[in-house]
């Protein structure tokens, strides 16, 4: 836990609950308006969650070389949650065009 000073583990930890915030926030919004589409954002968050938490696991661990697959991981996942978001996001706006063609 020596790898990161306290401000950096604060603004980690912050992050994380942040983003699982942000992700519950989005899934509340897509009930109260009544739009599944803005689900499939809350559900195209979780890979870059899963992002975070691996690189604070690593960090956890003094960044030890036994646990480098996590930074692997860390990577894949980021990728993986940018497309998920992306394809959500575009998904989301094509939702509101049909709407207001209507």
């Amino acid at each position: 836990m020596h790898a990161l000073s306290i401000p950096t583990w604060v603004i980690h930890v912050s992050s994380v609950i942040e983003w699982i915030a942000a992700i519950v926030l989005i899934w509340r919004y897509a009930e109260v308006s009544g739009d599944p589409t803005w689900r499939a954002l809350s559900f195209g968050m979780l890979p870059a969650l899963v992002s975070a938490m691996c690189a604070c696991t690593w960090h956890f661990f003094d960044n030890t070389p036994t646990l480098d697959w996590l930074v692997t991981v860390q990577a894949a996942m980021t990728v993986i949650g940018n497309s998920t978001v992306a394809i959500a996001a575009w998904w989301i706006w094509r939702s509101s065009k049909k709407v207001e063609e209507r």
